[in-house]
């Protein structure tokens, strides 16, 4: 039986994720190079596609990572699931990491979440409800959704608390496979940019 992986697929480039500012709910559009980055997905999940059809295709509901399903090719077999939105970064949205270390010099979202916000717990206990769904499909699963939150999702798959999230570094419009290895849930790729 051919071993199941979930692609996690990080929405391309927006204004925002240019200049490092935290974009949660603010429903920010792709820039024209995210949109062209976007576009160049589809032929590499089109390859996955043609050898085995994806059992589920999951979406955030925010535009850029909805957008980013469209272009890539897998918008008409995409579900909108509200647990993929980006970390709620409460009072932090909007704001460069610069600009929250300025009065919390020791800040880090990872261990300590936002205030007004979500902890890491929450965003974990999303990311496992996801998890959950990918698990209960036989085969392939594509998830588009966002930064912090995909972080958040590879180091549950492994078994990691949320917090574990701070050591995997993801850029936007990149593509990770999560996979399993002798029955353990196991990274395949992680960040891997599109060629262009």
């Amino acid at each position: 039986m051919a071993k199941r992986h979930i692609y996690l697929i990080r929405h391309g480039e927006t204004e925002w994720s240019l200049n490092g500012r935290h974009t949660g709910a603010s429903d920010i559009p792709l820039t024209e190079n995210g949109r062209a980055v976007a576009q160049r997905l589809a032929p590499v999940l089109a390859k996955a596609q043609a050898k085995e059809p994806f059992d589920l295709v999951l979406t955030s509901p925010l535009q850029r990572a909805h957008e980013t399903c469209e272009l890539a090719g897998l918008g008409a077999q995409a579900q909108l699931d509200p647990d993929l939105v980006e970390w709620n970064y409460g009072d932090y949205e909007g704001q460069t990491p610069q600009q929250i270390r300025a009065g919390h010099p020791d800040w880090l979202l990872f261990r300590d979440g936002c205030p007004g916000g979500e902890t890491p717990g929450h965003v974990g206990a999303r990311a496992d409800w996801v998890i959950s769904r990918a698990r209960a499909c036989k085969g392939h699963v594509a998830i588009f959704a966002h930064g912090h939150f995909l972080r958040v999702l590879g180091a549950r798959w492994i078994g990691l608390p949320a917090s574990g999230g701070a050591h995997f570094l993801l850029d936007t419009a990149t593509l990770c496979v999560l996979s399993e290895y002798h029955g353990n849930p196991a990274i395949l790729h992680w960040n891997a940019p599109i060629a262009t």
